[in-house]
């Protein structure tokens, strides 16, 4: 179909691999060359005028195929994408090919002026952007059918012909990160340009925040070692650690928006426009006509849409939330037997069951928030969302109910219905230890542990076969085919979302959840590093310009963390002996001073911007400047 390998050398020195396609085993010859020759034809004939060549494994199966593009090819699909980059007098500008000698470092000859991970986006953008014209299904494959302006690698992946596709490692460059970033233990902040340039800015962004919000828990954590340790029964004390606690967590957040400022105008996606959102790739619909566009697409009606979330969705939903009370009702039975049994015997042996049925609990907790969000990726995937972002609103309202639920009803139970703060204490102790535990060893351990095994197996068969020089880049790609994917940064903020609920929501009964929250953020740091390094495929870059939906979340969290607060130091026997007569007043009073901390931390939340003067000053400084050209025009 395409030149082999070997002849590579002669023809075009400069090919770089960038991306892997796998196809799937004994794909007919008609559908390679069909999808190679789109691949390679000219934009005008509809191609994506990118360069292609087969990888020969040493089997002489042809199945995986390795795509790269000229120097121009991906400039002007930086072009295209519309990436950011430092103009010669520091601003930032969105790349065009004839103002290509204004931009930073640019010369022809240098091939580095974009990051290896800026060309596999371009890359990836294009091969899913090649639409089908006039096919009306895919050659040698009746049954998959196509229609004019379809994703073909879409289609493809759908129909199984198509494995995966994925970008390559860089070897030496990763061993230089793996260095910077995990390779030593130090006290210092992360490579985050190095992180950004290698994996892209989404997953730069997560381990931003996870390090700001790890520094960010530190006073908290300081604070609340005192309360800890002389042990106060005195609530009074504690409501000034709540306050804190509270203000602190506005504060934060506030700042954690500047800082992404800071970070997204650096990388240049701060200034990226959004161009019209295309399709998600699993939107299926009867073909019609875009009314905004005027191009052809499949359509859906809304109101199908609405039926299947209102009344599938919804109450499944619902169902779910029910199950997991029913749950937690056995939990307390279990807490009810564990006591009555030590009670009777009073031994060493006694005293640990106390802690099994929480340990019971949140292991249960676990594996329910696990197999709760497959049913919730697959409901959300048949509601059937035209666009990426609905699609991902939805799938996060739907996981994050289910998830506070599940992790903090037992803990609202106990506060509010059970008065108990002695079993607050310790569930909150047992539920958050417990689930750090267990996060750290699905995460990062276990598939550290399987992918070694796979290595070492992977090159006993390599050295058994070695035959000629070609063999590095495929001893590449066959390990990096079989790691496993990386499904992107929502556990990780998920779980950082509910780390956040346990120190916020009861912080004024068990103060040292913020020192667990540390210890266990700052391993988090190493092993997450670990895990992108060592565990997973290569992700593709996403540019992004926040956290998105999760800055809401964590927002809504601190301010749901007021309320309980409030109620629990109202309800602590000190403050109930300041109004001995009239529990009405203590109500108004609990009210009034939650209204008045949530006017504060709304008021904070004003006051601070959201970027700071610089930024502004810049970002004002291009509009300007956009709107004088469009004068001169």
């Amino acid at each position: 179909v395409v030149e082999s390998w070997s002849f590579l050398d002669t023809v075009e020195s400069n090919f770089r691999p960038l991306v892997v396609i796998e196809l799937a085993k004994g794909t007919k010859e008609e559908t390679i060359a069909w999808f190679t020759k789109r691949i390679v034809d000219k934009k005008a004939n509809g191609g994506a005028q990118l360069l292609i060549k087969p990888l020969v494994m040493e089997n002489g199966v042809e199945n995986i195929y390795l795509v790269g593009a000229s120097h121009l090819r991906l400039l002007l699909g930086a072009e295209t994408v519309g990436l950011v980059k430092e103009c010669s007098d520091n601003s930032m500008r969105t790349f065009t090919y004839s103002s290509r000698k204004t931009f930073k470092d640019f010369a022809d000859d240098n091939h580095n002026f974009l990051t290896m991970a800026e060309c596999q986006y371009i890359i990836k953008h294009e091969l899913e952007n090649l639409r089908a014209k006039n096919e009306k299904m895919i050659p040698g494959y009746p049954q998959a059918k196509l229609y004019p302006g379809k994703s073909i690698v879409r289609r493809l992946l759908t129909s199984g012909i198509l494995v995966q596709i994925f970008p390559l490692h860089d070897r030496e460059e990763l061993k230089k990160l793996r260095h910077s970033w995990y390779g030593r233990v130090k006290v210092g902040y992360q490579p985050l340009d190095d992180i950004r340039c290698y994996f892209g800015e989404t997953i730069a962004l997560y381990f931003g925040f996870l390090e700001y919000f790890t520094f960010a828990l530190i006073p908290m954590a300081v604070i609340g070692i005192p309360y800890y340790v002389f042990a106060w029964e005195d609530y009074d004390k504690y409501v000034m650690f709540a306050t804190f606690n509270l203000l602190w967590s506005t504060v934060i957040l506030e700042v954690w928006k500047r800082i992404c400022a800071i970070l997204t105008y650096r990388w240049g996606t701060l200034l990226m426009k959004r161009q019209f959102e295309e399709p998600r790739p699993g939107f299926h619909g009867v073909l019609g006509i875009n009314p905004v566009t005027g191009r052809e697409e499949p359509v859906y009606s809304s109101l199908k849409r609405q039926l299947r979330i209102y009344l599938v969705s919804l109450p499944f939903v619902c169902l779910c939330l029910y199950f997991s009370l029913y749950v937690m009702m056995i939990y307390f039975d279990l807490e009810q037997w564990a006591l009555d049994y030590h009670k009777e015997n009073e031994s060493d042996f006694s005293s640990l069951m106390l802690y099994v049925p929480s340990i019971i609990y949140a292991v249960v907790i676990e594996i329910m928030n696990r197999v709760y969000r497959y049913a919730a990726e697959f409901l959300t995937s048949w509601e059937n969302h035209r666009l990426e972002s609905s699609y991902q609103n939805h799938l996060i309202l739907k996981v994050l109910v289910f998830n506070f639920l599940n992790c903090f009803a037992s803990l609202f139970y106990i506060a509010f219905v059970l008065f108990d703060m002695k079993l607050l204490r310790q569930s909150l102790a047992t539920l958050l230890i417990t689930s750090q535990i267990l996060n750290q060893f699905a995460e990062s351990l276990l598939p550290y542990w399987l992918q070694k095994r796979y290595n070492r197996r992977m090159k006993k068969r390599m050295c058994s076969q070695k035959t000629d020089r070609d063999l590095s880049i495929a001893e590449q790609v066959n390990m990096e085919k079989e790691m496993g994917t990386y499904l992107g940064t929502f556990d990780d903020y998920l779980e950082l979302f509910l780390q956040f609920g346990y120190v916020s929501l009861f912080s004024c009964v068990y103060p040292l959840a913020a020192v667990f929250a540390v210890l266990n953020n700052i391993t988090e740091i190493y092993s997450d590093a670990l895990k992108m390094c060592r565990v997973y495929k290569r992700p593709f870059a996403e540019p992004t310009a926040n956290i998105g939906v999760w800055q809401l979340a964590f927002e809504t969290m601190s301010v749901i963390s007021v309320v309980t607060n409030c109620i629990l130091i109202g309800m602590s026997p000190q403050v109930d002996a300041l109004f001995p007569d009239s529990k009405m007043d203590l109500v108004l009073t609990v009210a009034l001073v939650e209204h008045l901390l949530l006017a504060i931390k709304f008021i904070m939340a004003f006051v601070i911007p959201d970027k700071p003067r610089d930024i502004q000053i810049k970002l004002a400084k291009l509009e300007f400047e956009s709107l004088e050209a469009l004068k001169q025009q």
